[in-house]
């Protein structure tokens, strides 16, 4: 890894690798001279362009597949993330930091070193039938997006939400993915009963920003559509203006919530942009890549709304920050879903129609009577 500029890679939202922040020592790539261009002459291969990145898929072999959550900064209790690393590449993700526990880094290897779960349906089951289980809403896509593109092949989403739906247990989803439109069919009956929100992730209606900001995502119009395809089949839709990015997407606001309401939309949210651990080198990287003259501007104003720093992670603060700017935030963002008449209703989602499933070995007892 060199101190120098690094160039964008075409598709990809990190530019580098960074040190894995539970190691003690640090790795660099160094040519050993048997790669084909260094055979071509050592002053061309310098110029020559490596081969891109290749998305590889590994399977995650799971002992339990409910995550739960106790933080007071979120809606909800317990969640499922059929995959580990995400493939949208969004430069700004909060879950990066999560690969560095499989000794990666959270930059390249994060969006190209991905980790399905193909058990995720088998063990819903076992967890769900579980005596003790209480039925509370489950959510899915909290951390790295279910509809990512491996979903078309692995379909680990699809299944956990066959269980659900079987079930008749309640899920809300959150994705920046048009792929979310292929599970419709299962979802518009669950929503009729009570049992089902989609929530779709719109950061910016800029598409060269989000070409660069979200490289691998839906474009923002595919997204609207996805809304829209999503309300029109009686399924509530939210859309989440988030992260907002001070100085870049903020602009954007009352834009995004006008176009969602206009699609379908009943809910909105919103979170600020969070830089834990290396995630903070590789949005400075970024920034200074593709906005250098606004960059420092723009972590000057993160810093502003974190007490100073580049990550605030205290509960309370860490997702809508504090200060006048993220005060102003709030008041725009409020205003604008009024005017809008998104979250006039927030009623909770059924829990009383959970029918816990059988496991096989239930099955075989029952088949013996």
């Amino acid at each position: 890894m060199g101190t120098g500029p690094r160039a964008p890679i075409k598709g990809r939202g990190a530019t580098f690798n960074p040190g894995n922040r539970f190691r003690r020592d640090a790795r660099e790539a160094v040519d050993d001279g048997w790669s084909p261009q260094a055979a071509e002459g050592e002053g061309e291969a310098e110029e020559r362009e490596l081969p891109p990145l290749k998305t590889t898929v590994m399977i995650q072999r799971s002992r339990t597949i409910i995550a739960r959550n106790p933080s007071p900064d979120i809606p909800f209790t317990q969640s499922i993330n059929p995959y580990q690393g995400c493939e949208h590449g969004c430069v700004y993700c909060y879950a990066r930091p999560t690969h560095a526990y499989l000794d990666l880094s959270p930059g390249l290897d994060f969006e190209t070193k991905l980790f399905a779960k193909p058990d995720a349906a088998t063990l819903l089951i076992a967890e769900l039938a579980k005596p003790g289980y209480i039925c509370d809403a489950i959510a899915i896509g909290t951390n790295t997006d279910p509809y990512q593109p491996i979903e078309r092949e692995w379909k680990v989403t699809r299944q956990v939400l066959e269980v659900l739906s079987a079930c008749e247990h309640p899920v809300s989803i959150v994705t920046k993915s048009a792929l979310v439109e292929r599970d419709i069919d299962l979802l518009a009956p669950m929503a009729a009963k009570n049992l089902a929100r989609v929530y779709i992730s719109i950061t910016t209606l800029d598409r060269d920003l989000a070409r660069t900001l979200e490289p691998r995502a839906a474009a923002p119009h595919r997204r609207l559509a996805a809304v829209k395809a999503l309300s029109d089949a009686g399924i509530p839709v939210g859309v989440m203006t988030a992260p907002i990015i001070p100085q870049l997407t903020d602009k954007d606001l009352e834009a995004i919530l006008e176009a969602a309401s206009a699609s379908g939309a009943r809910y909105a949210g919103w979170t600020l942009v969070r830089l834990p651990h290396e995630v903070k080198d590789l949005f400075r990287d970024w920034l200074t890549q593709h906005y250098p003259l606004r960059a420092e501007h723009i972590m000057s104003m993160i810093q502003q709304m974190r007490g100073g720093r580049d990550n605030d992670p205290r509960f309370g603060s860490r997702m809508r920050g504090e200060g006048l700017f993220a005060d102003l935030i709030a008041s725009r963002f409020d205003l604008a879903c009024r005017r809008l008449g998104l979250n006039r209703e927030r009623t909770a989602m059924d829990t009383s129609r959970f029918k816990p499933p059988r496991t096989e070995a239930q099955r075989a007892q029952l088949d013996l009577f």
